[in-house]
């Protein structure tokens, strides 16, 4: 996020950093980077740097619907990682252990912070546009990680679009003013205007859903969201960040994300010899662009402000309703 949190400062990192990890923090620097989390740029008293993340659990609606939920599925799927790495998936960016052993330090019931060690790469913009070799390295990690043996903890992805309740009811309440901020009445006005190319995608998800689900396709190991932004390039080869949404889910869950042709995803087949369906492939891309608007949906009806982050997500609304609407 571009803006801090309300009501969690540097102090309160400062602190939580030394009860929960131990690290006596010497410098922080606020870093305006994702959407969603916020993150600071820690350097110890010995010299060591860190990257730490506080989440507010009751914006976590990926990992469950109260923030004790979401606490649990947050853990639940760091763990996974955690267990990934340990097996042999070195390309995957792991968690800091806190002093009790567990990966997500939960500071008060709301936030939550997790600590990852310092990577010296260079990060990319989520719309970064990947070469054939960059795209075809990502594939071979894919290829890899939905090899793997799913570890216990692996939590299991749905692929209903999230926020449908969300999204039904701001269609619902289209006469009734949205009063969360300044945002809330373009925001209605918005849908109102994009309603009929909102229901037609709903209607294809939901056939596109039952195709995938009577097709019995193989369930592995995804990541969910392995596009340029949760890519670091150690020169080495890429790692792959955040793991938030990890969870079992048909292998194109993860390669609609990397491209929706699936002659660009030849790579992967050789690896595998999984041929991707096209009809999964289209479902998944369809469902990123739901959850974005369902996501934006949420932040426009609750109270926001006129800020950076909420400029960013106006965008990214009038955005989405255009590809809605193609």
């Amino acid at each position: 996020m571009e803006q801090r949190p309300h009501g969690f400062d540097d102090e309160n990192v400062r602190s939580a950093l030394s009860c929960h990890h131990g690290i006596d923090a010497r410098e922080l620097h606020h870093r305006p980077v994702g959407f969603g989390d916020y993150h600071w740029a820690v350097t110890g008293a010995d010299g060591t740097r860190w990257f730490a993340k506080v989440s507010d659990l009751t914006d976590k609606p990926q990992c469950g619907n109260t923030p004790a939920a979401a606490l649990d599925g947050y853990r639940a799927a760091l763990r996974t990682a955690t267990e990934l790495r340990a097996g042999g998936l070195e390309f995957v960016l792991a968690p800091v252990p806190a002093a009790g052993g567990e990966l997500v330090a939960d500071l008060d019931g709301r936030w939550a912070l997790t600590v990852f060690e310092h990577v010296d790469a260079p990060g990319q913009d989520f719309h970064t546009e990947l070469s054939t070799g960059s795209r075809d390295a990502v594939l071979a990690l894919l290829a890899r990680l939905h090899g793997a043996p799913a570890p216990d903890a692996t939590p299991r992805h749905s692929p209903a679009v999230p926020d449908r309740q969300l999204v039904e009811d701001a269609l619902a309440e289209q006469q009734t003013s949205w009063t969360g901020g300044p945002f809330s009445e373009p925001a209605r006005q918005a849908v109102v205007t994009h309603t009929t190319a909102i229901r037609a995608r709903l209607a294809d998800a939901d056939a596109l859903t039952h195709q995938v689900r009577t097709a019995g396709r193989e369930r592995v190991v995804t990541h969910g969201e392995p596009h340029p932004g949760n890519l670091l390039d150690s020169g080495k080869g890429y790692l792959l960040i955040d793991w938030d949404t990890v969870g079992l889910g048909v292998p194109e869950r993860d390669l609609a994300v990397v491209s929706g042709d699936p002659a660009e995803l030849a790579a992967y087949t050789e690896l595998t010899g999984v041929r991707p369906d096209p009809a999964a492939l289209e479902l998944y891309a369809l469902r990123w662009t739901l959850a974005d608007l369902g996501e934006f949906l949420r932040w426009f009806r609750a109270p926001h402000d006129d800020d950076a982050d909420s400029a960013t997500a106006w965008e990214g609304l009038l955005a989405t309703l255009a590809d809605l609407d193609r």
